[in-house]
């Protein structure tokens, strides 16, 4: 892939700019569907898990399965009532750090299960009592092999660096574990794959009206609160890798904390609000942002509710515990559209590979 020099890409891939990608995003409905049919293997791995009754849950990921734990720390902590953290790989892999894991559930996350910190992680905390779980997309890996039980998430072969319907249904398959860890039925999730169709049907044309309005924009911000803190830092990874732009994504209540002071009427927000406590906590921070001057895109169940924003993203209103799966699919179609106007293969995203490797 060469550079033109004017933004535009000239590359040798025969299947086209961000072709992969885009076949990806649309596979999500099938994805989800097929996931949910496939409940009951999930389910079983979540009846062993309360049998060894856990008193806290550790979460192990990086990148983009990095923001699935962080989705997954607030399912536990709020479906389970159990503490919740995660890991930092560092500290056995750095540090040596020897913890007493006895009666800790750990979860690691990776979609290709072979990032050698998580695997070293997942070892070592087995070996000092740990229950160790291992929720990835590639069966008979290395992880899935280290850990003591496993979860696929079953999402196939995935082309694109930027991870999309990877990224879905380890949402999908931590929700499912952690309903059945509650003797849930998946009831909030029976119809995820026709509601995700849904939202990608529907949600076309107000995709393309936020890329013709962001497409000269220079940085960035993604904000939530709740359950959708994750979709923000999903969307700004995505947003980052795809089209190089400055992002960052804050818990709506850190925003107010201090960075607040750095936006003005320069600066793009992508604000996510569902119908739920997480979204309507964002009010205020929604009518802050408008007092800074701040261009504001909405996105969510309640993004209609927020009169202060200059475009939404309306979705479909699902609990509010699910409803990172649907909210994260139009900014992954946003990240995928906005690199192809501003000129960039997002199949290609410089300095990265599918699978990174860190120790």
């Amino acid at each position: 892939m060469t550079d033109s020099g004017e933004g535009r890409v000239e590359t040798v891939n025969d299947v086209g700019p961000g072709k992969h990608m885009a076949e990806e995003v649309a596979e999500q409905p099938d994805v989800l569907a097929k996931l949910v049919q496939a409940r009951s293997d999930i389910a079983t791995v979540g009846d062993a898990i309360v049998k060894r009754s856990p008193r806290f849950v550790l979460l192990a990921a990086r990148g983009t399965s990095d923001h699935a734990a962080i989705y997954a720390k607030y399912l536990v902590e709020v479906l389970l009532g159990l503490p919740a953290g995660l890991v930092s790989p560092s500290t056995t892999t750095l540090y040596r750090a020897e913890q007493d894991l006895t009666d800790v559930l750990l979860l690691t996350v990776s979609q290709s299960g072979g990032s050698y910190d998580l695997l070293e992680v997942t070892q070592a905390a087995r070996s000092r009592g740990a229950l160790t779980v291992a929720v990835t997309n590639t069966p008979s890996s290395p992880l899935e092999e280290a850990a003591e039980l496993s979860v696929d998430v079953q999402a196939g072969t995935e082309k694109a660096v930027a991870a999309t319907k990877t990224y879905t249904a380890t949402l999908l398959a931590l929700y499912l574990l952690v309903d059945a860890m509650r003797n849930g039925t998946g009831e909030h999730v029976a119809d995820i794959g026709e509601l995700a169709s849904r939202t990608l049907t529907d949600t076309v044309e107000d995709v393309e009206r936020a890329v013709a309005r962001y497409r000269f924009a220079d940085r960035i911000l993604t904000t939530a609160r709740g359950y959708s803190y994750a979709t923000a830092l999903e969307g700004s990874l995505k947003l980052s890798e795809t089209s190089y732009l400055p992002t960052r994504a804050y818990s709506g209540a850190d925003l107010l904390h201090g960075p607040i002071a750095a936006v003005d009427t320069e600066t793009a927000v992508v604000g996510v609000a569902g119908i739920g406590a997480g979204g309507a906590s964002m009010l205020d921070v929604f009518a802050t942002l408008s007092e800074r001057g701040a261009d504001l895109l909405c996105v969510g169940s309640a993004a209609w509710s927020v009169p202060s924003a200059s475009l939404t993203i309306p979705v479909p209103e699902v609990a509010e515990e699910v409803a990172p799966i649907l909210e994260v699919l139009p900014l992954q179609r946003l990240a995928l559209e906005l690199a192809l106007a501003r000129g960039f293969d997002p199949d290609r995203p410089r300095g990265l590979r599918k699978v990174t490797r860190t120790r």
